[in-house]
């Protein structure tokens, strides 16, 4: 059971005064709903939970505070029917937005969630989304069991036709509403018999893109580019070249290397992504580029200065947008680079990940790729180095063409 009680918060505002609000706690958890007014703590008559006589709106305040504390109560009431198991954070969004089953009240925990997660990249592609979803809904809220298969295949065809984006975008949009349809399934504030997704529902399937990396000599080309020292495009390469020779490390581990991380000539680190743990032996290449950025007395042991005036390195969110904003001038500055190497494919940090792909091919064992790519499973790998092995759909089609 959950309960609901009036209560002055004992925040105060810049002018002193402290904000009446209702307080539910359900599991020992509790959440808080702001009435939106302010007052003195001595007008406050704690005991019976209202506005004393003695402020001047005394009535007022107390005809909204039993308006506030009823509608909640007749919420929780209602999502408490049918012996839904929901949490206070619910509950609060649901009295907020005054709607059970609310696809908006649930995108909003799911968006908040994320945020205390420390999950940037996330928050920042997944809330457009939803704005997205709101936009073709008229800017209206709408019921879990109203988001029907025919409502979706509309979205998505809005996507497509007004907004103008690619098959693999528009999948991406469904996915988030899949991923609030799920939680708040979880959270039975709707039955499943209204899901509109899985069988004879909309099933998501990501279209395959096209992943392309560098040749051996363009790589060659790139190490041998003569770039001056000093310069931010000579970082850019080298971080690039870094990535590429610990088999396609993440931009974000990059960045995130210390000098306490290098042991017996092996680099040990946990993948940011997955947590995987493992350690590779450091090649002459990458050493010649370490070799570059002395030891230096910083709060972080960082090897690359990129992120060394972080404050907190451990708060993630900030941390990983401030990674979103250092990643955009990397790809800007290889963008320099590849013209003055003359390369015309796509070069950014992601690219030296397919690179790598490119590469090895079909030369090192599967087991061996999943390692490196720290994947968590193997057909994760098989499906990513998939689109780097070619050589017997050439020979199937040279034994034809070529006969």
């Amino acid at each position: 059971m959950a309960s609901i009680k009036v209560l002055l918060w004992n925040k105060k505002n810049s002018e002193g005064k402290f904000p009446i609000a209702l307080r539910i706690i359900k599991d020992r958890k509790p959440s808080y709903v702001y009435v939106g007014h302010y007052i003195d703590k001595t007008d406050w008559d704690e005991k019976n939970a209202r506005v004393k006589k003695s402020h001047p709106n005394s009535a007022r305040l107390n005809n909204i505070i039993a308006k506030k504390y009823a509608e909640a109560n007749a919420t929780l009431l209602d999502l408490e029917a049918g012996e839904n198991d929901t949490s206070s954070r619910i509950i609060k969004h649901s009295i907020k937005s005054g709607k059970k089953g609310s696809f908006f009240t649930f995108a909003e925990i799911y968006l908040q969630t994320i945020k205390e997660q420390g999950k940037f990249n996330r928050h920042s592609a997944d809330k457009p989304r939803v704005e997205r979803f709101k936009e073709f809904l008229n800017n209206e809220d709408i019921a879990l069991k109203d988001i029907t298969v025919q409502l979706l295949k509309q979205f998505k065809a809005f996507l497509l036709g007004k907004r103008k984006v690619s098959e693999r975008t528009a999948v991406n949009h469904l996915v988030v509403i899949r991923t609030i349809f799920n939680q708040a399934i979880k959270a039975k504030a709707v039955d499943l018999k209204h899901y509109p997704f899985g069988k004879g529902g909309i099933t998501i399937k990501f279209p395959q893109s096209i992943k392309i990396g560098l040749t051996r000599d363009e790589v060659s080309v790139l190490e041998s580019l003569e770039l001056p020292q000093d310069s931010y495009i000579h970082h850019a390469r080298n971080i690039w070249l870094f990535s590429f020779y610990f088999a396609g490390m993440r931009v974000s581990d990059v960045l995130r290397i210390k000098w306490s991380d290098f042991q017996n000539e092996r680099l040990f680190y946990a993948m940011g992504k997955n947590k995987k743990v493992d350690s590779l032996k450091i090649p002459a290449q990458a050493a010649n580029i370490l070799s570059q950025y002395p030891k230096k007395n910083n709060p972080h042991d960082l090897v690359f200065p990129d992120l060394r005036d972080v404050v907190d390195i451990k708060e993630t969110y900030l941390l990983e947008k401030k990674i979103a904003s250092i990643v955009n001038r990397l790809d800007a500055n290889l963008k320099k680079v590849a013209k003055e190497a003359k390369i015309e494919k796509p070069l950014t940090m992601h690219i030296a990940r397919h690179t790598f792909g490119n590469l090895s091919g079909d030369k090192i064992p599967i087991q061996m790729l999943q390692k490196l790519y720290r994947h968590t499973s193997i057909t994760t790998t098989i499906g990513y180095q998939s689109n780097f092995i070619h050589k017997d759909a050439d020979d199937a089609l040279e034994a034809v063409i070529g006969s």
